[in-house]
């Protein structure tokens, strides 16, 4: 008796373990994202999935329109979910000036 407490007690401190290194990290990174994705605006420098830097020039219900180069002349669709990072133009003036 005492040793089939004592399994379930083990068996209920490890999914608890299981849910605190791995599920909740996950979805907490999952709303992080959700969260930049519905922030996205024209004119937000972006890092995509694939290493590329460019400008948001237009945004659509699951795409966005990115500029690449500073020739102007390359612009791709791409879906949202393409996007790693994003940098809104005042964090940039801000990281300016705390390099000057």
């Amino acid at each position: 008796m005492n040793s089939s407490i004592s399994l379930i007690i083990w068996v209920v401190v490890l999914f608890v373990m299981m849910y605190f290194l791995m599920i909740r990290p996950q979805q907490k990174e999952q709303r992080e994202k959700t969260a930049m994705m519905s922030s996205l605006a024209i004119g937000d420098t972006v890092l995509t999935t694939s290493g590329f830097y460019g400008v948001i020039i237009a945004i659509q219900e699951d795409t966005v329109i990115v500029e690449f180069g500073s020739n102007k002349n390359c612009r791709i669709p791409m879906t949202k979910n393409a996007i790693a990072q994003v940098e809104k133009p005042e964090d940039a003036v801000k990281t300016e000036e705390k390099a000057k």
